[in-house]
């Protein structure tokens, strides 16, 4: 019985969904709220409070009892004014990407969202979710702010991961009521190949000299001072620098050699398209992680050698959308 309910349900929100897909078609980011698209139902306890409600207007006339009868009333009066809170608490929240947050194939990737209220009154209770059975995130939004939600979604393979829709729902203030807008944002989020288990050894290793490398990085050859940024290592700040008033600047050097790869598709014969991919992500995080420049030369595709996190992104991203750039352009 319970089975039937749940496919019953599912055809219900199924039909309903592309429904409300048709009706608005794609969202284009910002994404404000308007009431035309905020829809609002009795929750369980909403329905349990009408018909506690009817059920004393019913006494009432059949006992001819006035004080039952203006309590009945006074309830009804509170009804309603809980569903025009309920239904005003989403009007007019304005949403917009944040940032995602990728992730390894068989993980989850986060894209976060900006929730701004540009009200004078606080939005509290908002929840953010992906589908209606997936337990949502509930966040309070202060008046004239903003707050930030995320919204996980499972990487079953490498590449894009798209956020086809999500929901903004609220039960606020006494969970008589659910109000709830469907978005349809087209976000996606990058899922980076599964690594594979170490074991197959690299391909031949180079020596560059200083060419890979980060100026910051070297050891060998002082080139001059920077500014202090948060995350410099405390050995390389300059502390004659600072002691004589000219401000906390971290040191620079140059010119050490690096062990560069460059990670080839046509090293790894005899495997098909996703264990290569595997391969080669394995190698390019055993590089970064021993602080090696390591390049990929891909089909239709060559990075040049370096070091850094945003190198390794950009390593890990080829990798992730091989195949997939045109379809997605």
């Amino acid at each position: 019985m319970r089975q039937a309910i749940r496919r019953l349900r599912a055809g219900l929100d199924g039909r309903f969904g592309a429904w409300i897909r048709r009706r608005q078609g794609t969202d284009h980011d910002p994404v404000v709220l308007r009431r035309g698209r905020i829809y609002i139902l009795p929750t369980r306890l909403g329905v349990a409070y009408a018909a506690m409600v009817v059920t004393m207007v019913v006494g009432g006339l059949n006992y001819s009892n006035n004080l039952a009868l203006g309590l009945a009333f006074l309830l009804v009066g509170l009804g309603f004014v809980a569903m025009h809170h309920c239904h005003g608490n989403l009007v007019g929240l304005e949403l917009r990407l944040h940032s995602t947050e990728p992730a390894f194939a068989g993980q989850d990737v986060h894209i976060r969202l900006i929730l701004e209220n540009r009200a004078r009154e606080p939005r509290p209770g908002i929840e953010v979710s992906r589908d209606s059975d997936v337990p949502p995130q509930i966040v309070d939004v202060p008046p004239a702010t903003s707050a930030t939600a995320g919204i996980a979604l499972h990487a079953e393979r490498r590449g894009y991961v798209r956020l086809e829709r999500f929901l903004v729902a609220t039960r606020h203030p006494l969970g008589l009521f659910r109000a709830w807008a469907v978005v349809h944002p087209g976000y996606s989020a990058i899922a980076w190949p599964r690594p594979a288990e170490r074991g197959r050894p690299p391909p031949g290793v180079e020596t560059d000299t200083g060419g890979a490398q980060d100026r910051a990085k070297g050891e060998e050859e002082f080139t001059g001072l920077k500014p202090y940024q948060p995350g410099d290592p405390l050995r390389r700040i300059a502390w004659k620098a600072y002691a004589s008033g000219r401000g906390l600047h971290t040191k620079q050097y140059g010119g050490t050699d690096v062990v560069s790869h460059v990670f080839d598709w046509d090293s790894l014969p005899g495997l098909d398209v996703e264990a290569r991919l595997s391969q080669l992500c394995r190698w390019v995080l055993d590089a970064h992680e021993s602080g090696e420049a390591f390049g990929l030369r891909l089909p239709g595709r060559v990075i040049d050698a370096n070091i850094g996190a945003g190198h390794l992104q950009r390593g890990l991203d080829a990798l992730a959308i091989f195949g997939q750039e045109d379809a997605n352009a």
